[in-house]
């Protein structure tokens, strides 16, 4: 195998090798930063739901609770978990965020739109048994999407809310005729029985973290490629071609060919090879021409 064929091989292993480990490290990279930007996602939405949550328990549920046992049909928008789910499908009629979900996934809620389906209950489940844990976070297909969830352990923490949730005898008569009395009772204070999740679209962050993956790998590609067309170009004409001229006047001078020149040299190693050879045949040839004159 030729100096060349070597040197262009070995150029191309080494970048290839290169291409991998930097795509390795760049896709590691661009993956974290999608999921942190899916998780800022995430994170605001769930500080909005709780700021529409504080705002209903503070202010429109003192204004509102008073009303319920007086009247035969309940007023959801005195709970602030309704408020908040009412809220956020009013965000969702932007296309933009149509593929936004939250819920207050609860095991035994009085609105059974709030039940907590079995992903949602191993993660409240979870919290019960861990409750150290204060976030869990990870990826859940949904009707054929990726979707990036952030759940938070949902405990009761208000007196306030175990009115409606104790017994039958102390929840409002309007809740009891709206919602029956199956659901949505014995819960205790400071008992964990929901959790609030957040399911944020992941797939279109992802497209466009690996469509920036493809177009930066073949930045890099066709600038490795580049580098090697370079390299063996100036290889060629800087080492090879002038090594090879200096191979074929020396096979002249091997064979008789006393006039073959090694010509002008550059002031560097293979220049100072050619000197050598043109010593070299300096010293033949001053041989040569005493054997002829003793012959």
């Amino acid at each position: 195998m030729k100096i060349g064929t070597k040197v262009t091989l070995s150029l191309i292993i080494v970048f290839i090798i290169g291409i991998l480990i930097s795509g390795f490290a760049l896709a590691n990279v661009l993956e974290n930063k999608a999921e942190s930007e899916i998780d800022s996602k995430a994170g605001a939405l769930m500080a909005m739901n709780n700021s529409i949550r504080t705002y209903t328990n503070d202010q429109v549920q003192p204004l509102l609770l008073p009303k319920l046992d007086t009247q035969q049909e309940f007023i959801p928008e005195a709970i602030p978990t309704y408020a908040v789910r009412e809220t956020f499908e009013y965000f969702r009629k932007s296309p933009d965020f149509a593929s936004f979900f939250y819920k207050d996934a609860t095991l035994n809620p009085t609105n059974l739109r709030d039940k907590a389906d079995d992903f949602e209950a191993d993660i409240v489940n979870r919290f019960r048994r861990e409750p150290e844990t204060t976030s869990i976070s990870g990826f859940r297909d949904m009707n054929g999407s990726k979707l990036y969830y952030t759940a938070k352990p949902f405990p009761i923490k208000n007196e306030s809310c175990l009115r409606c949730h104790t017994t039958l005898d102390k929840a409002p008569k309007s809740q009891i005729n709206t919602y029956g009395t199956e659901n949505g009772y014995g819960w205790k204070l400071n008992e964990i029985v929901a959790t609030q999740i957040v399911y944020v679209p992941a797939q279109r962050i992802f497209d466009n973290a690996n469509r920036f993956f493809l177009i930066v790998m073949g930045v890099v590609a066709m600038i490795f490629t580049a580098v090697v067309v370079i390299m063996n170009q100036l290889l060629k004409r800087t080492v090879l071609g002038r090594i090879k001229k200096i191979a074929t006047v020396a096979e002249q001078v091997s064979v008789g060919d006393m006039n073959a020149s090694f010509g002008s040299q550059r002031n560097d190693e293979i220049g100072n090879l050619a000197e050598a050879f043109n010593r070299m045949k300096y010293s033949l040839e001053i041989a040569m021409n005493m054997l002829n004159k003793k012959g």
